[in-house]
């Protein structure tokens, strides 16, 4: 799920997936070109759905790490957002 957050003061887009039962969130912006991930609004995931995939530059990311495991930012990592979840409902914090 995509959603906006604010950093250093300018609204950002970020998003939200539930991997393995866990819910992850990270800005939505590429660790090698800060330019959003997703192929179509709101899709994160590579067509196997093994990692979050970066539409523009092939960058792709350990959904549970968000480091880059394949692409032109390996090693790198996307910017990960302190999340979790109570009662169903999932609350995101920075």
């Amino acid at each position: 799920m995509r959603f906006e957050t604010e950093v250093d003061g300018a609204r950002v887009p970020a998003f939200v997936v539930r991997w393995h039962g866990v819910p992850r969130a990270y800005l939505n912006r590429c660790a090698h070109v800060p330019m959003e991930l997703d192929w179509q609004d709101g899709r994160f995931f590579d067509l196997l759905g093994l990692y979050l995939a970066c539409s523009t530059h092939g960058a792709v990311y350990d959904p549970a790490t968000g480091v880059c495991v394949g692409g032109p930012c390996r090693g790198r990592s996307l910017i990960a957002l302190s999340v979790a979840e109570t009662d169903g409902q999932i609350f995101i914090s920075l």
